[in-house]
């Protein structure tokens, strides 16, 4: 072994832009690698809103077509509001959703253990232990794809490289269908069958061949003050997680720090997504996707052009329902196989951001440490209550600060940042080294939207707003 270099022993540099990119956000790759990137992006997004109206129909006494309708609603208010934030909000390449803490809003009272049973909190590993002969060839296989074909056997290689969720699909979900044809399943038991076959769905069947969502299509709204309390709890729980997945989505996209400037044009469009979605009746909000962000990633493909075309097979596919069902009718554990790598991504965003603090502080140990744990061990207690009692911690005569509070702290995220803030704002927060060991004089420049030139390049508005609304 050759004698290690002084120079080999000196730190990594700071780095604001994340380098290993094919296409950045303003560098749009071929239009063949952007419409294969880009249906990646719906496909992935399509489990979550299977799994979202899967959860949400029975509880609401619908059956096969109403679950349809409710998936290609879904889709088609994402292909709008995704067009929206993409093009006049944060112009980043961010696909938005449904979002999963709207459900605990929606079906207060409801015990939840029915949301468990159909795996509200399992996404990844368990989901995919739901099927094993169906999710650990998925996740093997993308693993195998995505991070060995293409850097070691097929370096470069577009299949691999950039089609490596698809080609893993495919490949499962023929044998999927193999094994379902072969009865390989048919003396199971009702959950297994439900996980496992590729034609217990319904959707198929059920889902009409052309329909275009609508305003109050299952009526007029109903107003209850606490309903609405419970769902502003829900709208914040899902702004604190569309905020850091958007952070991620600029890290992987290549762009820098998103100014609050840019924070609050995307909060706006949000707030109207929200509204829209409402209008509809669809009860999921919208939220940045966390899957979406892990696939820009693992395919180095952070075009803005590709998430706009994957808005388009959302509207698409929701108009045309047929077509979509075909797609939805594939068997969860597949898509939960896609998260176990998808969300390890997007995780690992967030510690990029830690290059800029001082770790060797027993200050910035500890606020690490108790925000991570406690983010994770407070949700898991409030998850473990409900499910023991069928109610949450917070058991009051008001329904309205019972859900807020149980929506609240059964959110990760939302505990980890609202403890991380406030121990980085108040402890030690007068000492001189503190300033610069926390951080933020890294991000100094990024405050004020004119401060870096490269808030220009990535954030400005189409059609030349930017010079009407200088302000945005």
């Amino acid at each position: 072994m050759s004698p290690v270099k002084a120079e080999d022993l000196v730190p990594h540099p700071c780095r604001e832009q994340y380098a290993e990119l094919d296409y950045c956000i303003t560098s749009p790759p071929p239009w063949i690698t952007t419409v294969v990137v880009a249906f990646q992006h719906y496909l992935v997004m399509l489990g979550t809103t299977v799994i979202i109206a899967t959860i949400l129909v029975p509880i609401m006494g619908g059956g096969h077509e109403e679950k349809a309708i409710v998936i290609q609603t879904i889709l088609f208010l994402a292909g709008i509001n995704t067009l929206l934030q993409v093009h006049f909000g944060t112009r980043l390449p961010a696909v938005m959703g449904g979002s999963f803490t709207y459900i605990y809003a929606a079906v207060a009272a409801v015990p939840f253990v029915t949301l468990s049973a159909l795996g509200l909190f399992y996404f990844a590993f368990p989901g995919v232990a739901k099927c094993i002969e169906i999710g650990l060839p998925t996740l093997v296989l993308l693993l195998i794809f995505s991070e060995y074909a293409s850097h070691y056997f097929a370096k470069g290689s577009f299949v691999f490289g950039r089609c490596a969720v698809l080609v893993t699909v495919i490949i499962v979900w023929i044998f999927a269908e193999i094994l379902t044809a072969a009865g390989a399943y048919d003396e199971r038991n009702p959950v297994t069958q439900f996980s496992c076959r590729t034609d217990s769905s319904g959707l198929i069947h059920a889902a009409p061949w052309v329909r275009f969502p609508y305003p109050f299509q299952w009526g007029y709204p109903i107003f209850c003050a606490q309903d609405c309390f419970a769902m502003m709890a829900a709208s914040f729980a899902s702004l604190i997680e569309s905020t850091g997945t958007l952070i991620a989505v600029s890290r992987y996209a290549g762009a820098t720090f998103v100014p609050p400037s840019v924070f609050a044009r995307g909060i706006g469009w949000q707030g109207i997504s929200i509204i829209l979605d409402g209008m509809c009746g669809t009860l999921t909000g919208t939220a940045a996707s966390v899957e979406n962000c892990g696939l820009l990633a693992l395919t180095r493909v952070g075009s803005r052009r590709v998430i706009k075309i994957s808005a388009l097979f959302m509207i698409f596919f929701s108009l045309f329902g047929k077509f979509g069902a075909i797609l939805a009718s594939i068997p969860l554990p597949i898509f939960s196989a896609l998260y176990c790598v998808l969300f390890a991504y997007s995780a690992a965003a967030g510690l990029c951001f830690l290059q800029y603090c001082n770790l060797n502080t027993r200050r910035s140990k500890f606020i690490l440490g108790i925000s991570l744990f406690l983010g994770l061990s407070i949700p898991q207690y409030f998850r473990e209550f409900e499910t023991f009692y069928g109610f949450g911690p917070a058991h009051t005569r008001s329904l309205a600060f019972n859900v807020i509070v149980n929506v609240i702290f059964s959110s990760p995220a939302t505990v980890a940042a609202i403890l991380a803030y406030l121990l980085d704002c108040t402890h030690l927060y007068w000492e001189p080294h503190v300033r610069r060991d926390r951080g933020w004089l890294w991000l100094e420049k990024f405050k004020s939207y004119r401060h870096d030139g490269r808030s220009e390049e990535f954030y400005a508005l189409p059609y030349g707003m930017s010079r009407y609304f200088p302000s945005l």
